[in-house]
């Protein structure tokens, strides 16, 4: 099975300004592979880009790998401000 985790690091890193806050959550349920990515409060926007498109962009990628099953993948973007990690 292809290994979401690192895509969607691979994938975010070079966009945001605090790499080392990057945390992907992998979660099973019955309908999908669940991946809730949270970054640094300074780099939602980075992230979630202008009206969305940087997200849909990364979401488009993830999404096209292929899965075994009828499971789907899904990234959720976790926006809620938490704590610094200084």
């Amino acid at each position: 099975m292809t290994d979401f985790k690192a895509l969607i690091l691979a994938i975010v890193s070079p966009l945001v300004e605090h790499p080392e806050a990057l945390v992907v959550t992998p979660q099973e349920t019955d309908r999908f592979y669940e991946y809730r990515l949270t970054v640094h409060p300074d780099d939602i926007g980075r992230i979630i880009g202008k009206q969305g498109r940087v997200a849909q962009a990364i979401r488009t990628i993830v999404y096209s790998v292929r899965v075994q099953g009828n499971k789907r993948v899904r990234l959720i973007i976790d926006d809620r401000p938490t704590k610094t990690l200084e």
